[in-house]
């Protein structure tokens, strides 16, 4: 009964949130469906089940499931190439099933190992995106941003086509949200989301426009459009069934893997960055997540859905709206069940310009000026990954944006470990002075490409002392490195190379026993004080040369 309790304990704030993301999911949903080559309806189907079921068995507080814009061009090429839309439902069933398995595997792990740089990347290319798909709705334009260079084409042509009634409702809509936010006195007013306010305000506008006979109102075309069944037989004729006859089908086993791996990286995506997100700082498992996932995909294929994910777009205008539980998904999920069997024909009064200048506001939350600041001034090593995984979003894909932050992330980091594998330094190097190579505790494969240069670099006729003493572990390949240069490159050039510290299993040779050296840098010590030496490496220089009194 505990939990039972647990989600109805913040309802105050629960159902003004689940509201909100019910108007801006309901619009999505539609949207992608159109978008995918799928029936209007399915989207609305996977929006119910993303909320109600999915929302149910996940753990996540704040996330929100629902169809995704990032599986828009795998499911309208995948209904293509499978012959129909009931086949492509038995992939869809599959991929949940493949999920589920993920999530008793325990995959779901994989998020901890992506930076904190490309996650906010992720989030503010997301919210590049959304902002720049909304201006055409915004101003009423019939052109579309497409992907890539397509993007300031579509967005030149969206202002040669605007229609002033549309604006009108789009900068009303656009005021009430910031007013909202800044006017102390509307600040009281928490219970009353913003969002609910500008829808309202631009339906009551467009309404006055249409009564007043005014060439500003605004056209069904440009309104939510949803399928309005008026009899059962209508209503069940919006669903699909899958067609399982084709399970044994190779290629429905391909998009079913295919939808699974995208669709749970996607997840696990918007499930760290929602985490961070979270006011509360609640931490998902998102091996649960994996399974609550796999059950909603496996229902919503049964039932003629979409593919499903954890969606971004939602989930922030959850958190943004004051969501404290999951309640506000499962709330967000009866709503939309709530509004197609009940109240399409009200729905349908609601402008795509107030549900645009909603989508606006957060576009511009994910992608904050002040989060650009921020990278920066933290050095190139977080704002280079961060600035590229967000173009990559914007210009490639979600999956290619963050798959080259990450690329760009692990070179950095190998770059850091190349220069911190071990300790070099040949400022101020004169004739007899002994050049010091100390190898780190760990020394990988990774690392050969860097200490190799050194070697390289180390200048004719010097004195080297390549020290091992830390260290745990010397990779084999950078230990045949060493014992090249000391055999081969070293006398070729009148290099003396003194070996110290190699551990008994590296098969290596040392030039001086550790045990000795240290021996006698105790015996040496007091003299070594005097002259104001007293660190290991000191000690070494001056055994190699000779200095033993």
């Amino acid at each position: 009964m505990t939990k039972v309790k647990n989600l109805f304990a913040n309802l105050r704030s629960d159902i003004p949130s689940g509201l909100v993301v019910f108007l801006v999911a309901l619009p999505l949903c539609l949207g992608i469906a159109l978008a995918s080559g799928a029936p209007l309806f399915s989207g609305i189907i996977t929006g119910i089940v993303g909320g109600i079921v999915v929302g149910l068995l996940s753990q996540s507080h704040v996330s929100v499931s629902g169809p995704a814009a990032g599986l828009t061009a795998i499911v309208i090429v995948a209904i293509q190439d499978l012959g129909g839309f009931q086949i492509f439902l038995v992939a869809v069933v599959l991929s949940g099933l493949i999920q589920l398995t993920l999530g008793f595997l325990k995959a779901g792990s994989i998020s901890n190992y992506i930076p904190s740089n490309v996650i906010t990347g992720m989030l503010a290319g997301i919210g590049v995106i959304i902002f720049l798909k909304q201006v055409p709705v915004a101003l009423g334009s019939d052109a579309e941003v497409g992907s890539g260079l397509e993007i300031f084409t579509g967005l030149a042509a969206s202002f040669m086509d605007v229609k002033m009634g549309v604006v009108m409702v789009t900068a009303i809509s656009l005021f009430i949200l910031i007013a909202w936010g800044n006017v102390p006195a509307l600040k009281k007013l928490k219970l009353v989301p913003p969002a609910l306010v500008a829808v309202l305000a631009g339906v009551l506008v467009n309404e006055l426009f249409i009564m007043s006979g005014s060439a500003l109102a605004i056209g069904d075309k440009y309104m939510v459009n949803l399928p309005v069944p008026t009899t059962p037989e209508e209503f069940k004729g919006l669903i699909t069934m899958p067609q399982f006859s084709e399970i044994g089908n190779p290629e429905v086993w391909i998009v079913a893997a295919t939808i699974a791996v995208v669709a749970s990286i996607e997840t696990l995506l918007c499930i760290e960055a929602t985490d961070r997100m979270d006011p509360l700082k609640r931490v998902t498992n998102t091996n649960v997540e994996l399974k609550a996932q796999g059950v909603g995909n496996i229902i919503s294929g049964l039932i003629g859905g979409l593919p499903m994910t954890s969606v971004v777009v939602r989930s922030t205008a959850n958190i943004n709206s004051g969501a404290k539980s999951k309640m506000s998904a499962v709330i967000h999920g009866f709503l939309l069940l709530i509004s197609v069997l009940t109240i399409p024909f009200l729905l349908n009064r609601i402008p795509l310009a107030t549900l645009a200048a909603i989508l606006l506001m957060i576009g511009y939350k994910l992608a904050n000026p002040a989060t650009f600041k921020y990278f920066w001034n933290q050095g190139k090593y977080q704002f280079i990954p961060f600035i590229a995984t967000l173009t990559g979003v914007v210009f490639l894909d979600l999956l290619k944006g963050v798959a080259l932050g990450l690329v760009i992330s692990v070179f950095f980091i190998l770059r850091g470990n190349a220069r911190r594998v071990y300790y070099f330094n040949k400022e101020g190097y004169q004739d007899g002075d002994v050049i010091h190579v100390d190898l780190a505790q760990e020394v990988s494969f990774l690392n050969k490409a860097a200490i190799k240069q050194t070697l390289n670099h180390i200048p004719d006729g010097a004195k080297v002392v390549i020290d091992a003493s830390d260290t745990v572990y010397v990779a084999h390949d950078v230990l045949e490195l060493i014992r090249e240069f000391k055999k081969i490159q070293a006398p070729e050039r009148g290099i003396s190379v003194k070996l110290v510290g190699f551990k008994d299993a590296y098969n290596l040779e040392n030039d001086l026993d550790e045990s000795n050296h240290v021996s006698t840098e105790h015996k040496n010590i007091i003299n070594y004080r005097r002259r104001g030496k007293t660190s290991h490496r000191e000690v070494i220089s001056d055994l190699i040369n000779g200095n033993n009194n």
